[in-house]
């Protein structure tokens, strides 16, 4: 008995409750890290169109040579220079851009939560289904231990006589078909546990506990995905004024200081001709495009009809988050409603299974009567716990599709 409770006080210190397998995947799980990284993507392209608003600095040098120079110029020449140059003006193309990346880095960021909060449900309803067949594979292993008593007691009833062969056989094939369907359980479990493992980012020893808080809530927050949705049609609209900067003045300056060197310098009266050995050049431009054949007004043309789109799919998925919030809410009362029901049914099957083994054991009923009441008391138990399951995985819906984080209502 000791033994068998440190056995038990083992498992229950080894197992992870849901809590703590979705913390570990918010850090761990690759598809969450991937939207992470765009995210952090994003940012460095704001900071990098940020900075084009400082000068830039540009080095160069050259070497030409002419095999048949005129009498007025050197036959080889080198430079080095370098170039500070300046946008002044733009027409506002920077600061539209900077706007629309910022826009499309809080898509990033509504994408990557909302990729958490689908991984989390996903996880949670692995760790549901798992706790459910494991229900059953209890209540298979106990119908497994009945049968296999009863089958040595009928094979002992039977080398004394007192049993026909048929009756050893029914049992027999009962409780080999029940092994089988305990070994498709298990065979099920190393699924949703390789699963949950995929997900988590790490390996899982043995299932704890997952139970909600259980109220009903009324949010008016959208899901992620929307609010994602919302900030690439705001970059899309940012993009267009973009397109717009095209037509806009453009001021550049730029200073250019050059070091030149020569060789073989032509010379004049037997003295070299003055060649200049540095230069400094000012350079202010101005430019304006006045057409281009509709380019930009096709290119803005695609992007209102992006945003038009976008409008269309953020009306579309606002519906289908107010319906399935609705939907949640009768789940979650049909779910009462079956726990209380299998409830019903697992009292009135348990009961009719004592009395139908009391009287299998004094042969006033066959073992066809016997197997009938074994299964139906053990589809009960295994209905009455999958009963309960349904509740929780109700309300890990309820609060999903009210945008709320999942870890947040777990007891």
């Amino acid at each position: 008995m000791k033994k068998l409770l440190l056995l038990v006080m083992a498992f229950v210190l080894e197992a992870e409750d849901l809590r703590s397998l979705l913390e570990h995947a918010h850090s761990s799980n690759e598809r969450i890290l991937s939207k992470s990284l765009m995210s952090e993507a994003k940012e460095s392209e704001i900071k990098s169109t940020q900075n084009s608003y400082f000068p830039t600095v540009d080095v160069g040098a050259f070497y030409q040579r002419y095999d048949d120079p005129n009498p007025f110029s050197p036959q080889s020449t080198y430079s080095g220079f370098a170039t500070l140059g300046v946008d002044l003006y733009d027409g506002g193309k920077r600061s539209h851009t900077i706007e629309q990346k910022k826009e499309e880095l809080l898509a990033k960021k509504y994408d990557k939560e909302a990729t958490k909060k689908g991984i989390s449900l996903e996880i949670t309803e692995d760790f549901l289904n798992y706790k459910i067949v494991q229900a059953k594979l209890t209540a298979r292993t106990e119908a497994s231990n009945a049968l296999k008593a009863q089958l040595e007691r009928a094979q002992r009833f039977y080398e004394a006589s007192l049993a026909t062969s048929d009756d050893v056989s029914r049992l027999e094939a009962a409780y080999e078909s029940n092994i089988y369907a305990m070994e498709s359980l298990k065979f099920e479990l190393l699924e949703l546990k390789k699963s949950i493992e995929l997900k988590v980012g790490k390996r899982v020893q043995n299932i704890g506990r997952a139970e909600f808080v259980k109220k009903e809530i009324r949010s008016e927050e959208r899901f992620d995905a929307i609010e994602a949705l919302q900030y690439e049609k705001n970059a899309i609209l940012s993009a267009a004024q973009t397109v717009d900067s095209h037509f806009a003045p453009q001021i550049r300056l730029e200073d250019t200081f050059s070091i030149y060197g020569y060789e073989q310098i032509p010379e004049f009266n037997g003295n070299p001709l003055p060649l200049p050995e540095n230069q400094n050049k000012i350079m202010a431009t101005i430019g304006m495009r006045l057409f281009d054949f509709g380019v930009s007004a096709q290119a803005k043309e695609a992007l209102r009809l992006s945003s038009a789109s976008l409008d269309a799919q953020i009306a579309y998925q606002s519906k289908e988050q107010e319906i399935l919030k609705e939907l949640s809410l009768s789940r979650i009362k049909m779910a009462y409603q079956s726990i209380k029901s299998a409830h019903s049914g697992l009292k009135a099957a348990k009961s009719t299974f004592e009395i139908i083994s009391k009287k299998y054991k004094n042969s006033i009923v066959d073992n066809i009567v016997y197997l009938d009441a074994l299964s139906t008391y053990t589809d009960a138990k295994a209905t009455h716990e999958t009963s309960l399951l349904h509740l929780e995985r109700s309300f890990a819906l309820h609060y999903y599709y009210n945008s709320k984080k999942l870890e947040e209502f777990l007891q």
